[in-house]
């Protein structure tokens, strides 16, 4: 070890005791890594990963990160898909899951006030005794921390109703790249001046780093009711999802499942699948009870208008927690069928999801590579999930380039690149798709106000060209060529 790496680990330990800084290559191993697909990102190993307990620690490890001029990536619990916690260029890590304490929660203003290393699982426990709950309920909701939520703008099947993650953060607490502590937002909701906690939330830790949120809290529903459709097929579940959209219904959450998704489930699970069924739509609907049943009369009436082979109801909870761990235990499943799983993420306009769906089985027997459907369906999210065995010669490769043609297709469908992944490393090639040479250097034009150094969670979001100073450069240079212009 130099010199300057062993005087760097000493400081880190100044400020946060030898138990808060991890530096050892086995204990820096685990960081690598997050929870996507080994070769759909890129692996790196930080310098140093440090674990602050107070926001106060963490300025001074941004400051610190300044002097040694090393770039910042902060992470959550590790389960993004799309390598936004990897430290691309090294550097450290600023691991935020010992920050995990409920400092408020207020009923009456039905706000929480929370560190970034909460589960997200342990809000909504914490806060359904008193009426409340915090809506955003991602699949990884058991592991996956509340700043990781704000990073990502995290979302989950009961997204449709309520909302991603920007639609319950009122307010953030945020270490700047500069290493100064600022408040964005607040208590009253809709503030004078930029919308700085909206740049925020979704900006996968590139502009700052949050030790503190302030979260909307979500009053119990009066009563909820769950229905299970069975359908022979993808197809006529997802003209179901439209014609329920379109009768003016909006579910809490509406999920499809595909038969392979089925198969992998229901014998691990027990949640009552049909196993013949080609596909099942899980529909949750809550509210005031006298709506609920009307609209649950409504929507069992709509999907056997559009083939339904079988339509159950789920009133009492014991039975509908059951259905719902069937879906939320979907990828754990797979490893019943397949020992390696790419889980994609996308968006289609829910009118396109047959289509889309036509085009991922379409995929699935030009690449000979079996894809279970799991989606958000109520709003077009699809997450197919490409099942291999990664100890075959080339099937790594075959998946990326399967992984590309559903990113093709469902943005020509006029899709979005990602619902509630992000983009980290996974996808940041494909940005040129949707956002064209102006868009990105707007966005990039952002990023550099905040983080002029780009050592905040560097290498992410922006493809080639793109990058902050790269950007600097092209206006320059554009610049440049008008002055030129003007001089003639």
């Amino acid at each position: 070890m130099s010199r300057a790496h062993d005087h760097l680990i000493e400081r880190l330990e100044r400020i946060l005791g030898p138990g808060g800084v991890f530096h050892r290559p086995a204990d820096l191993l685990v960081y690598e890594y997050d929870g996507s697909v080994e070769g759909a990102v890129d692996t790196a190993a930080p310098v140093a990963v440090a674990l602050p307990t107070t926001t106060e620690q963490v300025a001074a490890i941004v400051r610190l990160a300044n002097e040694f001029d090393l770039p910042v990536t902060p992470r959550g619990a590790g389960t993004g898909l799309s390598g936004g916690a990897v430290a691309q260029r090294g550097g450290i890590v600023v691991a935020l899951t010992r920050m995990d304490r409920i400092l408020e929660i207020d009923p009456e203003d039905r706000t929480a006030l929370v560190e970034p290393g909460v589960i997200n699982l342990e809000l909504s426990e914490a806060t359904i005794p008193g009426g409340h709950f915090f809506a955003p309920d991602p699949s990884s909701q058991k592991a996956c921390t509340v700043g990781g939520n704000v990073a990502e703008n995290s979302g989950g099947p009961h997204c449709l109703k309520y909302g991603v993650t920007t639609n319950h953060v009122l307010g953030l607490e945020v270490v700047l790249p500069d290493g100064r502590v600022v408040w964005t937002g607040g208590r009253a909701g809709h503030a004078p001046g930029y919308d700085l906690t909206g740049a925020l939330v979704g900006s996968e830790g590139m502009l700052g780093i949050v030790t503190k949120a302030l979260v909307r809290l979500t009053p119990n529903p009066e009563a909820t009711l769950v229905e299970l459709a069975a359908f022979p097929d993808v197809e006529s579940a997802s003209l179901a999802v439209s014609r329920i959209i379109a009768a003016g219904i909006v579910p809490a959450a509406l999920e499809l499942m595909d038969n392979l998704t089925i198969q992998a489930v229901e014998p691990a699970y027990h949640a009552g699948y049909p196993m013949d069924a080609g596909a099942v739509l899980l529909a949750e609907l809550d509210g005031i009870a006298e709506d609920v049943r009307a609209e649950g009369e409504d929507v069992a009436v709509l999907c056997r208008e559009t083939g339904a082979t079988s339509v159950r109801v789920a009133s009492e909870k014991p039975e509908r927690d059951l259905l719902w761990k069937g879906r939320k235990m979907a990828l754990a499943a797979m490893g019943r069928l397949t020992p390696n799983y790419y889980l994609h993420d996308t968006v289609v306009p829910r009118t396109k999801l047959p289509a889309a769906l036509r085009r991922v089985a379409e995929v699935a027997t030009e690449y000979d590579l079996p894809i279970a459907n799991v989606l958000h369906a109520g709003d077009g999210n699809l997450h197919p999930l490409i099942l291999f065995d990664r100890r075959q010669p080339g099937a790594v490769e075959r998946v990326l380039h399967a992984s590309h043609e559903l990113l093709h297709s469902c943005v020509e469908l006029g899709g979005a690149l990602s619902g509630e992944h992000g983009i980290g490393t996974e996808k940041r090639a494909a940005l040129t798709l949707v956002f064209s040479a102006d868009d990105l250097a707007a966005m990039a034009g952002i990023k550099n106000s905040f983080d002029p150094k780009s050592c905040f969670n560097p290498e992410k979001l922006f493809p080639a060209g793109y990058r902050c100073g790269e950007v600097r450069a092209l206006r320059a240079q554009a610049l440049a060529q008008k002055l030129g212009i003007y001089a003639m």
